[in-house]
Formats: C-alpha cells, sequence, structure tokens
C-alpha cells in the first residue's frame, strides 16, 4: 500500500471515531508512530478507544483536529 493509501485508510479510521462522538483524550508519540486514545462517555460509561498511526500526514490531521475540539 502507497504511503497516500495509508494516510486515507488512517484519516478515515479518525473520522470515523470522531462522526460517532468520541473525542481525543491523549496522544502518546514514539519512534514507531503516534497512539491516538479516543473517548466517548455513554450513560455515564466511558468508552476507549486507541489509533496507532504511522504517517506524518494522519499526525498532522490528527492535530488539527485537537485543535479544532478545543
Amino acid at each position: 500500500m502507497s504511503d497516500y493509501h495509508l494516510y486515507l485508510a488512517e484519516r478515515d479510521k479518525i473520522d470515523f471515531l470522531l462522526q460517532k462522538g468520541y473525542r481525543i483524550n491523549g496522544v502518546l508519540e514514539n519512534l514507531s508512530g503516534a497512539f491516538v486514545q479516543f473517548e466517548k462517555e455513554i450513560d455515564e460509561e466511558t468508552t476507549t478507544e486507541t489509533l496507532h498511526i504511522l504517517t506524518a500526514e494522519a499526525r498532522k490531521y490528527f492535530s488539527v483536529m485537537m485543535i479544532k475540539q478545543k
């Protein structure tokens, strides 16, 4: 898979979670990428999802999305 297609897949996963009502709660970056933690509260119960982001473009994308949710 090309880097561009990998970026599109990662962007779609981020958008999917954001559209379902999740918010970015935390980010852990290391040499193997970024682990983005999403959180959603449903009936006083917190659900979390974690995505492993590999591409630099997707890192920029979730950074912009974090700024927008503030």
